[in-house]
Formats: C-alpha cells, sequence, structure tokens
C-alpha cells in the first residue's frame, strides 16, 4: 500500500516537472519561432500558425478523442492516466503562454537548442516517472490498427517527419524545417541522457594463453569481478577461457589494457559499449 502510494506520487510529480519543462520549451523557444521539432506539442505550434488557436486547445481537440478511441489498444487504467497528463500539460501550457510573447531569444538556432534542452529534459523525466501526455504515438497506435502490416513506430517517424516539414512549409522558409530537425535531435539525445545518464561503461572480452594469472590480477589489483566463458578456438580447435570484465570508469579501463599487457602481450581483445549496466557493482535495479 505504502510502495503503491510513493509510486503515485513519484509520477505525479514527474508529469507535473516534465510538464513545466516542456511547456516553458515550447511557449519561450518554439512557438515565437514557429520551431516544431516532431510530436504532438509540434503539430499543435504548426497549428497555432495557421489558426491562431491557442496550442493548449489544439492539443486537447487532438489528444483527447486519441485517447478514447484507444481505450481498448491501452486499457482503461493506461488511458485515463494518459488523459490526466494531457490535462494537466494543457493547463500548464496555457498558465505560461504569456512566455511567448516575452521575445527571450531572437536567434533562431538557439532558441532550438535551448527549446529542444527543455522538451527532451521533460520527456527524459516522464519516460523515467513512467507519465504521459499522449502525442503522436497515440495516432500511430490508431494508424498501426488500420493497416496491420505497418509497425506504430514506422507511423511515428513519418508523422514525426512530416510535422518537421509542415512547420517550413508554414512559416514560407525551408530554414524553419532545419532549425526543427535539430531541434528533433537534442529532443531526442537529452531524452537518453536522462533516461541513462552520463556514465559510460565498456565491456571486455580477454582471450590468453595466461588465465589464472590474468584472472587473479584483474580480482586483485582492479578489485573487479569477472565471468568465465569454456569456449573452443575455431582455428586451433583447442579449449579456451573467455573472460568477461564490464567497468564504468576510464581509469580502470586504461589500467585494465596495461594489466592485460603486461600479464600476456599476445592475448586478444574485444572492447564494446554497453548500453546499460544494472546489478551489484553498478546501478541498482529499479
Amino acid at each position: 500500500m505504502f510502495e503503491n502510494k510513493k509510486t503515485v506520487i513519484f509520477e505525479t510529480l514527474g508529469l507535473i516537472l516534465g510538464c513545466i519543462s516542456m511547456s516553458v520549451g515550447i511557449n519561450a523557444f518554439l512557438k515565437p519561432h514557429t520551431i516544431a521539432p516532431g510530436g504532438l506539442s509540434g503539430l499543435s505550434v504548426v497549428l497555432n500558425k495557421v489558426t491562431g488557436v491557442n496550442v493548449s486547445v489544439i492539443m486537447l481537440v487532438i489528444c483527447v478523442p486519441l485517447i478514447l478511441c484507444t481505450i481498448k489498444i491501452m486499457g482503461m487504467k493506461t488511458s485515463m492516466k494518459t488523459l490526466f497528463g494531457t490535462v494537466v500539460f494543457s493547463i500548464i501550457l496555457q498558465l505560461t503562454d504569456g512566455l511567448s510573447r516575452m521575445n527571450l531569444a531572437n536567434d533562431v538556432l538557439l532558441s532550438a537548442l535551448a527549446g529542444g534542452v527543455l522538451v527532451g529534459l521533460a520527456l527524459g523525466i516522464m519516460f523515467k516517472a513512467d507519465a504521459s501526455t499522449g502525442g503522436t504515438d497515440l495516432i500511430a497506435l490508431v494508424l498501426s490498427k488500420k493497416f496491420p502490416n505497418l509497425k506504430p513506430t514506422q507511423f511515428m517517424s513519418c508523422l514525426d517527419g512530416l510535422v518537421v516539414i509542415s512547420s517550413g512549409i508554414v512559416n514560407h522558409s525551408i530554414e524553419t524545417a532545419l532549425y526543427s530537425g535539430v531541434a528533433l535531435l537534442v529532443i531526442v539525445k537529452i531524452a537518453d541522457i536522462v533516461m541513462e545518464g552520463f556514465e559510460s561503461s565498456k565491456a571486455y572480452f580477454i582471450i590468453s594463453e595466461k588465465p589464472e594469472e590474468l584472472r587473479a590480477r584483474i580480482t586483485a589489483d582492479l578489485n573487479r569481478g569477472l565471468t568465465i566463458f569454456n569456449a573452443r578456438g575455431g582455428y586451433t580447435n583447442n579449449d579456451k577461457d573467455v573472460f568477461l570484465v564490464v567497468l564504468n570508469q576510464k581509469r580502470q579501463e586504461t589500467a585494465l589494457k596495461r594489466l592485460v599487457k603486461q600479464v600476456d602481450s599476445t592475448a586478444f581483445l574485444i572492447v564494446t559499449d554497453v548500453h546499460e549496466v544494472l546489478g551489484n557493482g553498478f546501478k541498482e535495479i529499479q
């Protein structure tokens, strides 16, 4: 019961913080220059330019019917949570609408970057809190039901691309579309950073003719654990041990390479980037 309350509070706070950041990004930096970096918010900015109707009103008019149409697909609980997020976002977007008339940044590129950072930060926060304000993913769900041979992600990519292009059309400037594309790239990158953090981990696969000495040195000198796989050489047909070592500190990466060279200069190393590492010695599994 207590854990459930904590989850609700976490999701609500994440939603509110995300909505504030996204609203400021849209009203202060994107909307004044008709920069529309995909998504339902970007589409609303484009339609606002054409019709003059408030962005928050456009979002409600588009999103509410979509949520009702996708109840069977998403389920009642998820749909109601998304509807709540849409309403909260629309309210905060309306409250911060005055920012769009303050001319905080006249440089279009800086506006695209600043708006992209704030919207990306908002999406990352909401993704981590499992909150949602709806968006083009709802349109993609509806279209994928009509055209089952195509994936929702394909529709989302097409829709985002169309929104970016339409921003240039309504503003009669190809530069606006390019700035919208820049903002979209920034949003995706910032959202990924918020979700995954700045930590970069690497996995090392090591094959050595001196496996026992190397194992002892890695565990003693680096104080790191490792996993040993039994393998067989395809060329020699000899049995070999393959070590897997995962590191998240640059200093230890250099130390590991130096250590391997000292123990066995003929060792074979494969180094690969790791998307995310969870568990003992790394980030806790949430």
